[in-house]
């Protein structure tokens, strides 16, 4: 009998993650799953939440190897990598492909393919979604603390570009967060992921309201 494919893509995933920075770890995985499910139930057409929850475990599996330069493409290396697993386990074919399309487009860079199935952009969303509001702020920030410092890279700061101090202007701050978020929430597909991109903007924009008030950006005195 075969086994029910969600909590058999979470098994198969785990190992994958245990080299995972925090950015793109378990629990982005399982964030992933749940806020995909949550667009599900949001949105209008037939969803399959097996296939949506498998590839939402098995996104990332390539990033470790990616981030360490084994791997030039997390996306095409993981869409194979998760085909390969589930063959291994008797997972009929159409469900594989299924899922492999899923993971093949869920990435924002311009080399990965435009999701096709409703799947695939729920799941696109979803991980999307992990990098805006409150979690998103603080998982954007490690993302930034991973690239800081690497071969001609500057480290980043924590400042403002809106006032040019000599110290700090010519390095990374974090308004990149803020871009990185507004760059994902530009390009989310169903409209469940755009209402609560929404809602996640108003405390984005909220919290670097905080961040400038705090530095005395706003009415300096």
């Amino acid at each position: 009998m075969a086994r029910e494919l969600e909590p058999l893509a979470r098994e198969l995933s785990i190992p994958y993650y245990e080299a995972a920075l925090p950015a793109h770890d378990s629990f982005h995985a399982n964030r992933v799953r749940d806020l995909s499910i949550r667009l599900a139930d949001e949105c209008e057409g037939t969803v399959d939440r097996d296939v949506l929850s498998a590839a939402a475990w098995l996104h990332d599996v390539g990033r470790p190897l990616e981030r360490t330069g084994e791997i030039d493409d997390h996306d095409e290396w993981g869409a194979n990598e998760a085909a390969d697993l589930l063959a291994a386990e008797d997972v009929s074919p159409d469900r594989i492909a299924a899922v492999e399309r899923c993971v093949r487009a869920h990435s924002i860079r311009a080399s990965s393919p435009e999701p096709e199935t409703l799947e695939a952009k729920l799941l696109f969303d979803a991980d999307k979604l992990d990098a805006t509001g409150a979690v998103g702020i603080v998982r954007l920030a490690c993302i930034v603390g991973e690239r800081s410092g690497r071969t001609g890279e500057k480290h980043a700061v924590i400042d403002d570009s809106s006032v040019q101090r000599p110290a700090t202007a010519d390095r990374p701050d974090v308004s990149l967060l803020r871009e990185w978020a507004r760059e994902r929430l530009d390009e989310l597909y169903t409209d469940p992921g755009r209402r609560l991109g929404a809602s996640r903007w108003e405390f984005t924009e909220s919290f670097f309201a905080r961040f400038a008030d705090e530095l005395g950006v706003e009415g300096e005195r």
